[in-house]
């Protein structure tokens, strides 16, 4: 249902600009390379199918501030805007301990890690400086694992595949520079646990989870 719920979301937003791909429009302010820096809201939560009903009070969610950079090129077709697009994030969001219950999340005591993103969007100018677009695409996700014997703190990273779909707005404050803000929904559903030293990594296989992401960027053309 969230996926579905993302593509009508996105689908509506592109339809209600749609009329502005008929105006004529300067094909400069969306065309080039472009870096930005990226900052927002970050939730990593147990999918739909691990959630755990019976326990009302568990906490099945991590949020915290999400950081990082992108990279990205962009075609303006007249009026339609075509791109490709790559991002490094990181992220505050880990586990903790609330009024003397632990607070997990479906896959143990856990902090998020480094993000990875390619894919491509696809827009339409409802004016000469203002983008409405979708996106989608490819991610990979780290878990830092943690865990701790008495005496010992061990870690492992939890490596994850998935995808991304997502929808924003990005404004052009002049020629070469703009900012943005964007909602974005991953699904991750195959994982390896990577151990530090010799120890093989393990394949875990499927699993479920969900990641929304509130974004706001500032960024440069060339």
């Amino acid at each position: 249902m969230k996926k579905t719920a993302a593509l009508l979301v996105a689908g509506s937003i592109l339809a209600t600009a749609a009329p502005a791909m008929a105006q004529d429009s300067d094909e400069d302010t969306f065309t080039g390379f472009r870096a930005e820096i990226l900052g927002g809201y970050d939730v990593s939560q147990a999918g739909s199918s691990v959630d755990d009903d019976s326990a009302a009070d568990n906490d099945q969610s991590i949020e915290g501030l999400n950081y990082g950079v992108g990279l990205g090129y962009d075609y303006d077709a007249g009026g339609v805007v075509i791109g490709l697009e790559g991002e490094y994030t990181g992220s505050t969001a880990e586990t903790e301990f609330g009024d003397g219950d632990f607070e997990g999340f479906g896959i143990g005591n856990v902090e998020a890690g480094r993000d990875l993103y390619a894919g491509a969007r696809v827009g339409v100018k409802a004016n000469d400086d203002l983008l409405v677009y979708a996106k989608g695409g490819y991610t990979n996700m780290r878990y830092n694992l943690r865990s701790n014997d008495g005496t010992q703190d061990f870690r492992a990273d939890l490596e994850a595949d998935g995808y991304r779909l997502g929808a924003g707005v990005e404004y052009a404050l002049s020629d070469n520079t703009y900012t943005k803000v964007e909602y974005r929904y991953s699904n991750y559903g195959d994982a390896t646990i990577k151990f530090d030293g010799n120890t093989p990594d393990v394949q875990v296989g499927d699993i479920d989870i969900d990641r929304h992401q509130v974004m706001a960027g500032f960024g440069m053309r060339f």
